[in-house]
């Protein structure tokens, strides 16, 4: 199979296409290597992926409609799916910088989306997120709760994105599987979210800032792989889904920093400060969904996923401890 991989130097995307690679399919991965966060993590990324049979990088923006119209013309034949893993992540920033959350997410969703239609593209994949719950629903978290509150910019552009997947389902049959994500960590994740933070800041003696006491704040944290296995168990047909993929174990916030502290050997210096209006307190995935359509569920446990972090930022502290967090 030959697939269209978005945001490949992202997080998830590149283990998304490291798995499709080893599974023998043909993936076009393209990314723009933004300055979102630190780049020394995706070019590591990316170097993890160089040379790999079957793999074809191009350096370009989902926002930028003609760089993908060339794209999908010199793709003979078509992509059996796209996977839409390009995104501006990050609750915090979309509060500073809206526009560019609004272009990436949506219409970058919406060029995408249009070109599957002009090229009969049958199959597309969206990453969105937990964030579109808000503050309203109960816990834990069903994919038919009201996600008409979104809290942030970037939940919002989340919404708008899952909208037009909906659209262009109902107006052209274009098969949708829209996930919805939970805090997904592992190595080499985003160093601007907590688990990265804490990991490098407990082993550098850096100031670990925790909003609140630690304990009013929890997290569905998911393991990368586990994500990544979703993913692509998502790809076959489903007509039309939004599907969780969680834990469904939430992490009180202080309960993470004390395991880490475990295993990094070094105690944290807690920096507390006020919560942020753009943060939702607590998350947790209801995963039958997943179960029932995709046979998946989670197979790391938290303990399992900290220690390959941690394993992971010490074998490559000497550039690791340089990242920015943000």
């Amino acid at each position: 199979m030959k697939y269209l991989v978005t945001g490949c130097a992202g997080f998830i995307g590149w283990k998304v296409t490291e798995f499709l690679l080893e599974a023998g399919h043909t993936i076009v991965g393209i990314d723009n290597v933004n300055k979102a966060y630190d780049t020394q993590v995706k070019h590591w990324r990316l170097q993890q992926l160089e040379g790999t049979p079957n793999f074809q990088f191009h350096r370009s923006d989902i926002c930028d409609r003609d760089a993908l119209q060339a794209l999908f013309e010199k793709s003979t034949p078509t992509f059996d799916a796209v996977i839409n893993l390009a995104a501006r992540a990050g609750v915090r920033q979309s509060v500073e910088n809206p526009w560019v959350y609004v272009d990436t997410n949506v219409t970058g969703t919406l060029n995408l989306l249009e070109l599957c239609r002009e090229f009969e593209v049958q199959k597309f994949v969206l990453a969105s997120t937990s964030s579109l719950y808000g503050a309203n629903n109960t816990l834990p978290f069903s994919e038919e709760a009201n996600t008409d509150g979104p809290l942030s910019p970037y939940a919002a552009s989340k919404k708008g994105a899952e909208s037009l997947c909906h659209s262009y389902h109902h107006l052209y049959g274009i098969d949708v599987t829209i996930f919805r994500f939970f805090t997904v960590y592992g190595p080499a994740g985003r160093p601007d979210m907590s688990a990265f933070r804490f990991v490098q800041w407990i082993s550098e003696g850096k100031p670990v800032i925790v909003y609140g006491d630690g304990k009013q704040s929890s997290r569905d944290y998911t393991y990368l792989e586990d994500i990544a296995r979703g993913v692509i168990a998502g790809l076959k047909p489903l007509n039309y889904e939004v599907i969780n993929l969680g834990s469904d174990s939430p992490i009180v916030l202080i309960d993470t920093i004390r395991l880490i502290e475990e295993l990094v050997g070094k105690e944290a210096q807690l920096s507390h400060q006020p919560f942020h209006p753009a943060d939702v307190r607590a998350t947790w995935a209801d995963i039958r969904k997943a179960k029932q359509l995709l046979d998946w569920r989670p197979q790391v446990t938290f303990h399992e996923g900290i220690t390959a972090l941690v394993e992971w930022y010490q074998a490559n502290r000497e550039w690791a401890k340089d990242i920015q967090t943000g």
